[in-house]
């Protein structure tokens, strides 16, 4: 067979195109290139945007917000002070946008207006905090990011 420029054109096509499909079939099956989503439930949670616009309607008509500040021990959230904390519950969401996997939820439970999440289930690093929470039938929800 004689070699010549239209064989080195297909030669050359077909090594790009075997160059692409390698790194293809290398990045879809090794697990340290994990591609995750945002949400797993992601269409679920879309039917309650509406809902979700609600909650965050009501806490931006309160007096006094719900806070959330980053100390030494940890993030402390601190809800209203003229609200019974007894009657306060939900829950507390964090999502590490850069991993899945550090990502957990946490209930809702206080002996006085103020919770903290410790230092020591954090890594460090952006924090999206979403408090969802109820008080005396009245749902809210706060969103906050915190660089930990």
């Amino acid at each position: 067979m004689k070699f010549n420029w239209g064989t080195g054109v297909v030669v050359g096509f077909a090594g790009f195109i075997g160059f692409i499909l390698f790194f293809i079939i290398k990045l879809q099956t090794n697990p340290a290139y994990d591609h995750e989503l945002v949400a797993d439930d992601y269409y679920k949670q879309e039917r309650n945007v509406q809902d979700n616009i609600e909650k965050q309607n009501n806490s931006n008509e309160l007096k006094e917000k719900l806070t959330v500040t980053k100390s030494s021990e940890g993030i402390i959230v601190t809800f209203p002070p003229h609200f019974n904390f007894k009657q306060i519950n939900g829950t507390i969401s964090l999502y590490r946008p850069s991993s899945q996997k550090l990502d957990f939820d946490t209930k809702i439970s206080l002996s006085s207006p103020i919770m903290l999440i410790p230092k020591n289930k954090l890594t460090g690093g952006l924090w999206e905090i979403s408090i969802d929470w109820n008080y005396e039938g009245k749902n809210y929800l706060n969103k906050e990011t915190v660089y930990f």
